[in-house]
């Protein structure tokens, strides 16, 4: 049965570094919860300090309602998966998938049926013989998901469980462990530096920076409403743009840049007139061709370079105004074949709605 999970003020240092800093979170039953941030952010340490790994300096951790911050990993029920699958190279699948059960003393006879039926949920029971040895990246993948399952947990904890596979497997695999935890009615919390990875399979996303949750929300939230540049610039590509706000309100707010005003539809609470601001354009976001008769935020510049790929090319725009310069990134889809347009002129525009403002 899934169960939520409580993170409450967890404090963990390592000697004078400060990992943790009072990190809280509610992670509610049966959700699919990610940790997102660059190396160093804390992210793999409040990991395992909610499996037990590490034992936070202050805080605690709840799973189901109970403390758990002071018990071992194995009285948890929890189950990990690791980056490195972490498989015993001289035992069988069905070994490798066995040995959790046996060191929590379960009977032979259960130990048996539930080792096939968890090799059954990764679609490996024809291969329970064969030694990890035999298989690939993504197989032994599916090995260790089903080690972490066989021991029935309350909750599946992941630390980077795809960064060792090529693109096409941790597209794969991304789909088969939502598939699974989903299906087994887990509560899954999962490390990962992998923003398209996140986005793709999470129900809800904390960002983490330096020992701190930055944001939490489901993924179009954070994609769409960063609260500050560093979550902007961490999910996903941006432009950024420097401004002052020349006047807002309940339709929005003009921003004075130095590639002229910019109307944004959509502004933080708090943001008035005089504030500075960091606006973040998204490349997608960007429009060529005519914008709408009275809408519409024209960027003038040129072409400093165009990469074609077929569904869409990538181009970089350079922007220059009162000795400021910029690159600009604009993403346009289905474009025509390609063409040399390295210092062309262009005009782009922006809808006011795609337009993020953070502070």
């Amino acid at each position: 049965m899934a169960v939520p999970v409580v993170i409450d003020k967890v404090f963990k240092a390592f000697g004078s570094f400060a990992a943790l800093k009072g990190v809280s979170a509610e992670i509610g039953a049966g959700e699919m919860f990610f940790l997102l941030g660059p190396s160093g952010c804390g992210k793999t340490t409040l990991l395992r300090c909610v499996a037990g790994f590490n034992a936070p300096d202050s805080g605690r951790v709840l799973i189901g309602g109970r403390d758990v911050t002071e018990l071992p990993p194995h009285k948890r029920d929890t189950g990990m998966m690791f980056q490195s699958y972490a498989l015993w190279p001289h035992m069988t699948l069905a070994e490798n998938v066995a040995f959790g059960l046996e060191m929590r003393k379960v009977p032979r006879a259960e130990i048996r049926r539930r080792v096939r039926e968890a090799l059954e949920r990764v679609h490996l029971a024809d291969s329970a013989k064969k030694r990890p040895n035999q298989l690939s990246g993504g197989q032994q993948q599916r090995v260790a998901l089903a080690r972490a399952l066989v021991v029935e947990p309350q909750c599946l904890l992941l630390d980077e469980p795809l960064s060792n596979l090529d693109a096409k497997l941790r597209t794969e695999m991304r789909g088969e462990i939502r598939r699974i935890c989903k299906q087994e009615g887990l509560t899954a919390i999962y490390v990962t530096h992998d923003q398209k990875e996140a986005l793709s399979i999470a129900d809800r996303l904390a960002i983490m920076r330096d020992g701190v949750i930055e944001q939490v929300g489901v993924p179009q939230e954070v994609y769409r409403a960063p609260v500050n540049r560093f979550v902007a610039g961490f999910i996903g590509e941006g432009n950024f743009i420097e401004g002052r706000v020349d006047g807002a309100g309940r339709d929005g707010a003009r921003i004075g840049t130095p590639y002229g005003v910019i109307d944004a539809a959509r502004v933080p609470t708090g943001i008035a007139a005089g504030d500075k601001v960091v606006l973040c354009v998204r490349p997608e976001a960007v429009s060529f061709g005519q914008p709408p008769a009275g809408g519409g935020n024209v960027i003038r510049g040129a072409f400093q370079e165009s990469v074609y790929l077929g569904e869409m090319a990538q181009h970089t725009i350079a922007l220059e105004a009162d000795g400021a310069a910029m690159r600009f990134k604009a993403f346009e889809m289905n474009p025509a074949a390609g063409r040399e347009r390295a210092g062309e002129r262009v005009e782009v525009w922006v809808d006011p709605e795609q337009v993020i403002v953070t502070r």
